[in-house]
């Protein structure tokens, strides 16, 4: 990934490729819906756009790593952090700073879903009855996140696009969700493509992580609460010494 990012970089500039040193840090697990993917590639491209005194705009930064994302869904957010709404075809983003009194549980399975496996089991076509609850749940969710009526969640995550196909990967969301449910979470949904499972509550999260745990049973994982990050991405450093680095 960090080649593919490398190569998107240096393909569409005019500026001679260099070298550089990088490294990653943190605790985003690969391959459980958690944005693993875009943390890296993002990370490399605007590191190395500091490295050559910034030859692409933001929006420009957005669109190369969209194409190695494959969607533009993941870099949006990554990179403007809080809620983010994108439409790829009109180059407009769309965002909203998350309450710190949001908290979003997570248990993250010891096994990976990838993405590319996620999106085999998805059907080619589908009812349109699903398509129009999806559509007003989207809604729903949308303006809650603007207007912070977090309330309104409840009941907003039922998703029938793609959970439902891909449970049998994640045996275990329904069974945790609706215990986040019963002690107090909004809701709760896949994360990403799975395998982690999140739900969310503006009350005291420790209730539900404990009901997720419990409802978890043998199944292995770590239960992990989160607030949103309404920074997004940032530059924490620049090395200009003997070596070009990415800090």
């Amino acid at each position: 990934m960090v080649d593919e990012a490398a190569e998107a970089f240096f393909s569409n500039s005019t500026i001679s490729r260099f070298e550089f040193d990088w490294s990653l840090q943190g605790n985003v697990p690969p391959a459980r819906g958690l944005g693993s993917s875009v943390t890296l590639r993002l990370g490399v491209l605007l590191g190395l756009n500091q490295l050559a005194d910034n030859i692409y705009s933001t929006s420009e930064i957005r669109q190369l790593c969209d194409h190695l994302e494959g969607h533009p869904d993941n870099t949006a957010a990554a990179l403007n952090g809080g809620f983010t709404v994108v439409n790829a075809r009109r180059n407009v983003v769309q965002r909203f700073d998350v309450s710190s009194d949001l908290h979003f549980v997570l248990f993250i399975p010891d096994f990976e879903v990838t993405t590319s496996e996620a999106r085999k089991v998805l059907p080619a076509t589908y009812p349109r009855t699903d398509i129009v609850e999806n559509l007003a749940n989207v809604a729903l969710i949308a303006a809650a996140f603007a207007t912070h009526d977090y309330e309104s969640l409840r009941d907003a995550f039922n998703d029938r696009l793609h959970e439902p196909y891909r449970e049998p990967l994640v045996p275990i969301l329904r069974d945790l969700v609706h215990a986040g449910q019963q002690a107090g979470a909004l809701g709760g949904f896949l994360s990403g493509s799975g395998s982690t499972i999140a739900c969310l509550t503006a009350r005291d999260p420790k209730p539900v992580a404990d009901a997720m745990r419990a409802a978890a049973g043998k199944a292995k994982g770590k239960i992990s609460i989160v607030q949103a990050d309404n920074s997004g991405a940032r530059i924490l450093k620049k090395e200009t010494q003997d070596a070009r680095q990415i800090g």
